[in-house]
């Protein structure tokens, strides 16, 4: 057994509400392509010495393509469909995400590559609109918890730094330490970047080269 199929299995029987969407679960083909997505990220990830956690996947990155902050665009041109990952939507565009594109952007300075996850690894929307996205409730945060904990168990971790308020406040509930930076949405990139590159370099993570 893969030493991430527990952590997979586990997501795919997790139970959301009906303002969420359960990118994992079973009896979806393009779920398992997104599964198998995810699986090759952790595979290929190596051993990241810092987690970047944000809030929860958003429509047009995570929930498409099953890896927290990385658009249809970043995983075919980043990642690499020549590493096996694959697009789980029909036809040939390629979803873009504002905040993926900057934190990609960002985390490429830093060596070993952080890894990436959020606060509530599913998709929260507005009721009747499964294309928009909303801010993860106190409930669907405590849900996502266990998974968090899972990773800090899987991966060598040495940094835990909070992407916006709501990781903050999950990751304060876990009493798991940690860093806030700001989101880089609405606004935030300058302050996002500075103090990602800065907490790497304070840990010589950053790779100028």
């Amino acid at each position: 057994m893969n030493r991430f199929d527990r952590f997979i299995n586990a997501l795919t029987r997790a139970q959301v509400s009906d303002r969420a969407c359960n990118q994992y679960a079973r009896g979806d083909r393009a779920n398992a392509i997104r599964r198998r997505n995810l699986q090759l990220y952790l595979e290929q990830i190596g051993k990241p010495r810092m987690l970047l956690v944000g809030e929860a996947p958003s429509y047009g990155g995570g929930r498409l393509t099953g890896i927290a902050f990385t658009s249809e665009s970043i995983m075919m041109k980043l990642l690499g469909e020549h590493r096996g990952f694959r697009k789980a939507t029909p036809g040939a565009k390629l979803s873009t995400e504002a905040s993926a594109t900057m934190v990609w952007a960002t985390i490429k300075h830093i060596d070993p590559l952080p890894l990436l996850w959020n606060a509530f690894p599913f998709h929260p929307f507005t009721t009747g609109n499964p294309f928009s996205n909303r801010i993860p409730t106190a409930g669907e945060l405590q849900t996502g918890a266990p998974f968090l904990e899972s990773l800090l168990q899987l991966f060598p971790i040495e940094r835990v730094v909070a992407i916006g308020n709501f990781a903050e406040r999950s990751l304060t509930r876990l009493g798991i330490g940690h860093t806030k930076v700001r989101h880089p949405s609405q606004g935030g990139k300058k302050k996002f970047v500075e103090g990602v590159l800065r907490l790497a370099a304070d840990s010589r993570h950053l790779d100028l080269r």
